[in-house]
């Protein structure tokens, strides 16, 4: 399987790229993993919704410049779907025999996902009603990928 990992912005703290480089480490042992960032927009104070429009636009083109018409592509939002890990594994598998070998993660900017990315995909994956750090994201998703490959795998993971 392929995983794509398309988020907007640069991973800033150390703390971050550490936990980001294990778990990249650990899953080059079920998947091929790609990670790609997008440039992210500055986002001043007291935005219109207009303003706002605009930017997640923006940002939201260069994420759709690296999508191909075959992936499966799961956005990640609030208003998406929740899953147990042992619930998103089995979903992750059933995708896998289902045919779509290729799956693609967006995490949005700090001002979220635009409209048009939200429409491209296949599915929305929500953690949480909670609102994150889009950087933070980038490492609870890859922990969640691969604990469901290790469940997939019937291998022992921490419950």
């Amino acid at each position: 399987m392929r995983i794509t990992i398309i988020s907007v912005g640069k991973i800033k703290e150390k703390y971050l790229k550490l936990g980001i480089d294990e778990f990249k480490k650990r899953l080059s042992k079920y998947c091929k993993l790609d990670m790609i960032e997008v440039a992210d927009e500055k986002t001043p104070d007291n935005m219109s919704s207009v303003e706002e429009k605009q930017l997640k636009d923006k940002e939201g083109n260069r994420i759709l410049k690296h999508i191909k018409g075959t992936e499966f592509v799961i956005s990640l939002a609030i208003d998406g779907k929740q899953y147990a890990s042992e619930e998103l594994a089995d979903w992750m598998q059933k995708l896998a025999v289902q045919g779509n070998s290729h799956l693609v993660f967006i995490i949005g900017g700090s001002i979220g996902i635009s409209d048009e990315v939200l429409n491209r995909a296949n599915a929305k994956l929500s953690f949480s009603k909670m609102t994150f750090p889009h950087q933070l994201m980038r490492l609870i998703l890859l922990e969640q990928v691969y604990r469901g490959f290790r469940i997939i795998n019937g291998e022992p993971y921490h419950k």
